[in-house]
């Protein structure tokens, strides 16, 4: 794939913080390709905004309008697909994928989670870790599986856990990572240095651990 083929479509529901981590990487030339598309379930989501100020592409694909999961997905994947990106990124959208559709992607679909993966899926994750007594929260960012959160990682991020953290303050601390990590690992994707394969997620000729590779962002 060339620098300029690489095409990225973004999913979003909220208020588009990833986008515009995507967009700041992309201006700095951190990203071997672009934001072609936005797409949100949500025809009120702030990140909408954001794109159309940024001159790209914008879709609503209204959840509420469809009666079956299936049915939503179907379209979703439709308005993905006139687009033709080599990476989906899923950036803050809050909708659980059917099996089919994460098939369709298979490869080009990624996540970010907000804990050092296989640990702590799913929600409430920086209580969770602090409930533990971990040392360490963090993000990784993974391949796209029909399960939740358990497709393979591709790059993780450690955050230290400070004396009187909180959720919410481990969350604060935890995001300016979270945008370095998840364009840098879109980059990875967009560059061919990692794939999926039926073993897990690949770097070159090593199998990675199922939350990916350290990666400590050189400032946040």
């Amino acid at each position: 794939m060339s620098a300029a083929s690489g095409r990225l479509a973004l999913l979003l529901s909220g208020r588009g913080s990833n986008l515009g981590a995507f967009l700041r990487a992309q201006a700095a030339g951190e990203l071997q390709g672009s934001v072609e598309v936005v797409i949100s379930n949500r025809p009120e989501a702030a990140g909408l905004k954001i794109a159309q100020d940024a001159g790209i592409a914008t879709a609503v694909v209204d959840h509420t309008q469809y009666e079956t999961r299936e049915a939503f997905d179907e379209v979703l994947a439709q308005k993905i697909d006139g687009f033709k990106p080599d990476v989906v990124v899923l950036a803050g959208f809050m909708r659980i994928l059917t099996a089919t559709f994460v098939d369709r992607f298979r490869g080009q679909l990624i996540n970010i989670h907000p804990s050092l993966l296989p640990k702590y899926r799913g929600l409430n994750t920086h209580q969770r870790a602090l409930d533990a007594g971990e040392r360490e929260g963090g993000a990784t960012v993974h391949f796209v599986t029909a399960d939740l959160d358990e497709g393979p990682g591709i790059l993780q991020t450690p955050v230290p856990i400070v004396p009187g953290d909180t959720a919410a303050s481990l969350a604060s601390r935890v995001l300016p990572f979270e945008h370095k990590l998840y364009p840098h690992a879109a980059n990875l994707l967009l560059t061919g240095q990692v794939s999926l394969k039926a073993q897990g997620a690949v770097w070159g000729d090593e199998i990675l651990p199922p939350g990916g590779r350290l990666w400590r962002p050189s400032s946040c």
